[in-house]
């Protein structure tokens, strides 16, 4: 009787490619997945620990496996395990123990630990492998689009932030390994890729000058793929927007007009107190070169509110600048210390509550930017890539996503359904945040 495997994934975009390749490779050993419920005879937590936050839920989601089955194999993998090694050493809820770059060796680890019945610890020291650890996948939760992780660790060192130390340097996947994927999906009907990684913007940085490649090599290569209609980049840092670049996407048009470009603050002095690379009108500079070569593209971004030493009218500063932007979508976050990075020894640490006021100023402002944008749309035909059906109102729809990421609900009838690409022309907001249109027919 084959064993029986629950995993259950927290955190990043890389995080969850991660786990759905652990979970193929535990298929292809002859492991039965199962639910995340009491039963299992091994449970898999990819845990994560960008916040302290994240470590609690780590550790909550490790003891809550135990408690559903005692007997079972506990094991905590990804990142959190990766930084605090000796705390889950000493925790009787965990049985083996998987650092970063140890994830492809799963069923060997599963397997070891089934002979030898004792604790196990595969951690090695990130900061010094140069290694890049060969994951892939066959197919992915998302049956339309496929997330695919191009590169791991972060040179950065941003003074908020722990996934240096969780992630190691930058280590990039050749093209010809991320290629044997990228076809493979296009095979099994895969129409949209997200390149995606710790640090993309980072891409080809390691490697030797005689194999030199960046993103913008990486992206040439799979639009070349036949099947692949859209190509989206996971979060980027504004300096990779160079006019060649930009230039050099603009020229291919699978990309799609959707770019997350990290912010953080939109205050110069914040930016230099989290040791960011650029400053307010270089960002500036990037966003009105990708509206010069794009019309109307989709500008995303993260911002923290509520940084040590934030006066007020550093806070001030941030809005107006973020405001002035006009972002489709800004994720806002609260500071989160965290334990070991330098902001969190920092002077003045602000109040939960100086915080929560920040914060929801932002996100004020956030809704007023992505309606807007969202308006802006109606009456124009979008591209849309049909990913599911739903019932609205007790009336059957398809729900997809434009190229500019913008979701769009279509009225369900013959000609197309998922998985097909369909140009719609958008007439009324169905729901906040929902467009819908007529159907023009498949592109």
């Amino acid at each position: 009787m084959s064993k029986k495997v629950a995993l259950h994934n927290l955190g990043c975009k890389v995080n969850a490619y991660e786990v759905e390749a652990m979970q193929q490779l535990l298929e292809a050993a002859g492991y039965e997945i199962v639910p995340f419920e009491p039963g299992a005879d091994v449970y898999l937590i990819n845990t994560c620990t960008v916040t302290n936050i994240a470590d609690r839920k780590s550790r909550q989601m490790l003891h809550k496996a135990k408690k559903m089955n005692p007997d079972a194999i506990v094991v905590a993998a990804g990142c959190y395990a990766q930084t605090d090694t000796e705390k889950l050493t000493k925790d009787e809820a965990v049985d083996l123990i998987l650092g970063n770059n140890q994830k492809k060796n799963i069923v060997e680890a599963l397997d070891d630990y089934a002979r030898e019945h004792h604790k196990q610890s595969r951690v090695i020291k990130i900061n010094q492998t140069k290694e890049y650890e060969e994951l892939e996948i066959s197919r992915t939760a998302e049956h339309v689009r496929a997330y695919i992780k191009v590169q791991d660790g972060c040179n950065q060192f941003c003074t908020y932030c722990i996934i240096p130390y969780a992630r190691g340097r930058v280590r990039s996947r050749s093209i010809d390994k991320i290629m044997e994927e990228v076809r493979a999906l296009a095979d099994k009907g895969y129409k949209e890729v997200v390149l995606t990684g710790i640090h993309l913007s980072s891409y080809g940085v390691d490697f030797p000058e005689e194999e030199k490649q960046n993103l913008l090599s990486l992206i040439r290569e799979v639009h070349k793929t036949e099947g692949i209609r859209r190509i989206r980049l996971g979060s980027l840092e504004p300096g990779i927007m160079t006019e060649e670049f930009v230039q050099g996407i603009a020229a291919l048009p699978k990309v799609c007009p959707h770019f997350h470009l990290s912010l953080q603050s939109g205050c110069d002095a914040t930016l230099e107190r989290m040791n960011r690379r650029y400053r307010c009108g270089e960002y500036r500079e990037r966003c009105e070169l990708l509206r010069r070569y794009y019309e109307n593209p989709a500008l995303t971004t993260d911002v923290i509110v509520g940084f040590p030493m934030e006066t007020e009218e550093d806070f001030q500063a941030s809005y107006d600048f973020v405001d002035s932007i006009r972002f489709y979508e800004t994720h806002i976050f609260k500071y989160s210390r965290r334990q070991g990075t330098k902001a969190a020894a920092m002077d003045g640490q602000l109040t939960e509550a100086v915080k929560a006021q920040r914060s929801e100023r932002m996100l004020e402002m956030h809704h007023r930017h992505a309606l807007e944008y969202e308006n802006a749309m109606l009456g124009r035909t979008l591209e849309v890539l049909l990913e599911e059906e739903t019932i609205i109102d007790g009336e059957a729809y398809y729900l997809g996503h434009s190229r500019e990421y913008v979701k769009v609900a279509v009225k369900k009838q013959e000609g197309f359904g998922v998985n097909d690409i369909v140009n719609v022309r958008v007439d009324v907001f169905l729901e906040k945040h929902m467009l819908t249109g007529t159907a023009m027919g498949t592109v």
